[in-house]
């Protein structure tokens, strides 16, 4: 096999463009899982947040749509 042939040139270059493709591709990975545990704590406190804001939310809910009678009986019996 010559190196000056056209075929062999073409085939060393679609062989360094592979190899330089799965490597792009191995690094991107592996930086990609310390990404995700960053993410997946991101999303724990995104969950926790939704959980907390879905509480406030229906006290507010509670306030709006209750008689002024039953919460001014609640808020007695806490005084």
């Amino acid at each position: 096999m010559d190196i000056d042939s056209p075929f062999t040139m073409v085939v060393l270059i679609v062989a360094i463009s592979v190899g330089a493709g799965v490597f792009n591709n191995w690094i991107k990975m592996r930086q990609g899982a310390s990404v995700n545990a960053d993410q997946e704590q991101e999303l724990t406190r995104l969950r926790k947040d939704v959980v907390t804001l879905t509480e406030r939310v229906r006290v507010l809910e509670t306030l709006v749509t209750d008689d002024d009678h039953k919460l001014r009986a609640q808020i007695d019996s806490l005084k």
